[in-house]
């Protein structure tokens, strides 16, 4: 079976790398936390150390999922790309129905942050731009209802 890369930009590489880093930092700390929670005795109504004990499972969860990601990482350097079609890592300048422009930076899953315009090519509406070309009119169907679009630019930046 072959592995699925997980494409990301370099930026969202880094991010997961400093969050990895700070996860592995906090095992001591956690691990500290639990002997000192067991030193108080009776466990089954110990909260401190139900507590670190859940917090110990979340992070080696996180841990566990972040490594995963990073290594089947395929780090996508947008400034390599050119064209006029709508791909990952792309920056798309569209017009919406109210002729509002809106600009949408085409990312990996883990990047995803739509307050700042960077949105999942995995997500309905980055599948729904995915191939398209400048000039194309693109409708979206989301939660709120039907979006239109026009794409004017894709960037590459």
């Amino acid at each position: 079976m072959a592995v699925e890369k997980v494409p990301m930009l370099a930026e969202g590489y880094a991010n997961m790398e400093a969050e990895l880093k700070e996860l592995k930092a906090e095992r001591p700390v956690i691990v500290d936390a639990i002997e000192t929670a067991r030193a108080h005795g009776d466990l089954s109504e110990n909260a401190e150390y139900h507590a670190a004990k859940e917090r110990q499972g979340q992070v080696e969860a996180t841990i566990a999922d972040l490594e995963g990601k990073l290594s089947r990482a395929q780090v996508i350097d947008p400034t390599s790309l050119s064209g006029d079609k709508a791909v990952f890592g792309a920056t798309l300048h569209l017009l919406d129905e109210d002729d509002k422009p809106v600009k949408y930076q085409l990312v990996g899953e883990a990047e995803a942050d739509a307050k700042a315009g960077k949105i999942s090519f995995n997500s309905p509406i980055g599948r729904a731009f995915i191939g398209r070309s400048i000039g194309d009119e693109i409708e979206v169907t989301v939660p709120s209802g039907d979006k239109y679009y026009l794409l004017e630019k894709v960037e590459f930046i």
